[in-house]
């Protein structure tokens, strides 16, 4: 039950901070995409060394 109580209330926030802060939304969005690619990068780059060893 209170996973569920947390979970609405993590949406509800996240839903406010978008309506009120779309610039701040969008730089944590941006943050997480640049986030994604680094480690996707990085991941790349040791498969890549591990198939060529």
């Amino acid at each position: 039950m209170l996973k569920k109580v947390l979970t609405w209330a993590v949406i509800a926030f996240v839903i406010y901070y978008l309506a009120t802060s779309p610039q701040g939304a969008a730089n944590v969005v941006s943050g997480a995409l640049h986030w994604l690619k680094t480690a996707g990068d990085a991941m790349s780059r040791f498969l890549n060394d591990i198939h060529l060893s």
